[in-house]
């Protein structure tokens, strides 16, 4: 499989500043910010799934977008994985009728736009010779991280997370792991913050680090715009068994 980073920067301000989402071949979106829209119209085209790790904006953006843009030029719905808790805030707060139409019902409910698909940690779904199944996480509102498995290796993706045992213990689970991407948020003099908002900062990213028993590519996302360079260089100060660098937008990933 391949990964392209659509975007992977905690905020917006700049031309390389798009939020949350990852292109995995040519059909699969792992969340849905606001990277999307530099797809072309025939790329969007050929999403057919979109797994979300939780309800934030930065994560959600461009699904309303999307399947407004390709909602008619389809044969199938556009499919959104996500935890039951997830799918549930997305009905109530964005697929509303008053934030955005209820593309479930759009044309009719026989024949919709978009579908959700519940997910539960562990459980894996299968799209031809690939898997993606849903890692617990720890942040402010229902979320997960995510396991792609290409059938000859696997990468993991964190989501929003602060340290979190479970998927520490997800992650070493896992073999012939050669990618994780794990967010980094707030520097170490935010950690107050980091804490109450569920991210991590570098010294909780080495603790978290320093458990995993594998050694995969450690990439960096979710990123204050402001603050980045300074998040990376307390990151480099750190000692642990895993190297770590910064992820970009345009990067490819394969596994």
């Amino acid at each position: 499989m391949k990964l392209k980073v659509l975007g992977c920067s905690g905020g917006i301000g700049g031309r390389k500043a798009r939020t949350t989402a990852f292109l995995a071949d040519e059909d699969i979106l792992i969340d849905c910010g606001t990277g999307v829209g530099d797809l072309e119209f025939e790329e969007l085209l050929r999403i057919d799934h979109i797994f979300v790790s939780h309800a934030h904006l930065d994560h959600i953006a461009s699904i309303p977008l999307l399947v407004d843009s390709v909602g008619e030029m389809r044969h199938v719905p556009l499919t959104v994985y996500a935890t039951a808790e997830t799918i549930r805030i997305l009905r109530s707060h964005i697929f509303n009728w008053l934030i955005w139409p209820d593309f479930t019902a759009i044309p009719d409910r026989n024949r919709p736009f978009l579908r959700f698909q519940p997910v539960r940690v562990g459980e894996p779904v299968r799209l031809g010779g690939r898997t993606v199944t849903a890692l617990p996480a720890q942040h402010t509102v229902p979320a997960v991280g995510y396991c792609l498995d290409s059938g000859a290796g696997k990468l993991v993706y964190s989501g929003d997370t602060a340290y979190s045992a479970e998927l520490v213990a997800a992650i070493n689970a896992l073999p012939e792991l050669r990618h994780l991407i794990v967010e980094t948020a707030f520097p170490d003099e935010q950690r107050g913050l980091a804490l109450a908002s569920r991210h991590l900062c570098p010294s909780m990213l080495a603790a978290m680090l320093d458990e995993i028993e594998g050694n995969p590519r450690v990439h960096i996302t979710h990123l204050k715009p402001g603050v980045s360079e300074r998040i990376l260089a307390q990151i480099a100060a750190q000692s642990h068994h895993l190297s770590a660098c910064a992820l970009e937008q345009g990067q490819v990933l394969e596994f």
